[in-house]
């Protein structure tokens, strides 16, 4: 099934998951927020892209790249 979400190490992402970055990321619209690499993102939420996450962890309505997670 190729429409799985996965992160940056190949493994399956879930709602409520947890994962962690592996790379500095500078949120866009957010002020000049930047998200560092090794933070914690608790319980994502998949979107219909199974590129892309959805966190509402230190952004209201963050969307991450998969690539740029892997599952804690």
């Amino acid at each position: 099934m190729s429409d799985e979400t996965r992160d940056s190490n190949g493994a399956i992402l879930a709602d409520g998951d947890n994962v962690t970055l592996i790379k500095d990321l500078k949120v866009k619209g957010s002020g000049g927020v930047t998200l560092k690499r090794g933070t914690l993102v608790k319980k994502i939420r998949l979107t219909g892209d199974p590129d892309e996450i959805e966190a509402n962890d230190k952004v209201k309505g963050l969307v991450l790249r998969t690539e740029f997670v892997k599952k804690a």
